[in-house]
């Protein structure tokens, strides 16, 4: 069996430093194959937090692969935002956006973040063409006989949550990316875990989306994915800083997208 922490939204400068203790103690004691970060690492892209976050990740010692958050764009420096928006990632370029093939899956990236779109909230999802297609290209380079995990911030599809994703060509990409083969799209963004399945050309894809590790939280506490992988399928659970137990998450009923 293969096992994947999906964490995301952490925001350092807000993060809930007892729920980021709880997670690396889990990730000490259970050693996951690898985590998967689903963007907005830091609150406002400033650099002592990128300094903290990138810290936090390399402290983990697993394998890690890095989103992209709509937080993570320079906020307050709109040339910054404009000409080099990743530029403070670079310590750690090597873990963005980078496949990452284990026993049994391949996880692979997908960039919903953009500098700029012809809307007054660019916090909400955007999927370039180009970074669709490249997505695109690295499923099918994959081994055939693994499931494939897209990671990507935004949603595509919105979950019903309480805060909503308005990724601007969502339903071509996961009509795309169902097409390709892709078995599922990990993301974050709204603080709230889900595990939603779409039914797309005759095909299911599932949404799954982790909570955040924030002090940001909306409906769900502080929390995190576990996803386990074997014999060709995955099961999700929620894992919650609260006295209850880990759940698996219910899947939702395939919905038409």
């Amino acid at each position: 069996m293969t096992r994947l922490f999906h964490v995301s939204d952490v925001h350092f400068g807000r993060e809930d430093k007892a729920a980021v203790a709880w997670f690396d103690a889990l990730v000490a004691a259970e050693q996951p194959d690898a985590v998967v970060m689903t963007g907005d690492l830091t609150m406002r892209a400033r650099s002592a937090e990128f300094a903290a976050g990138l810290d936090w990740l390399k402290s983990l010692g697993r394998p890690v692969t890095l989103e992209v958050g709509n937080h993570d764009l320079p906020y307050w420096n709109f040339v910054d935002r404009m000409v080099r928006p990743y530029h403070r990632y670079h310590v750690i370029e090597r873990i963005i956006e980078q496949p990452l093939d284990l026993p049994g899956v391949t996880i692979v990236p997908l960039k919903t973040t953009s500098r700029a779109q012809w809307r007054w909230n660019w916090a909400k999802g955007y999927v370039h063409r180009k970074a669709l297609a490249k997505t695109l290209a690295l499923i099918a380079a994959a081994p055939k006989d693994r499931l494939i995990l897209v990671a990507a911030h935004h949603p595509l599809i919105e979950p019903h949550t309480r805060a909503t994703a308005q990724t601007h060509r969502g339903v071509e990409a996961i009509a795309a990316l169902a097409a390709a083969g892709a078995d599922a799209v990990l993301t974050g963004h709204v603080h709230d875990a889900f595990d939603i399945a779409h039914r797309v050309g005759g095909r299911t894809i599932r949404m799954v989306g982790a909570g955040t590790l924030s002090e940001r939280t909306r409906a769900d506490p502080p929390s995190f994915n576990e996803i386990r992988i074997a014999d060709g399928g995955f099961e999700v659970i929620c894992r919650r800083m609260t006295a209850q137990p880990d759940a698996v998450l219910p899947v939702e009923a395939p919905q038409p997208a």
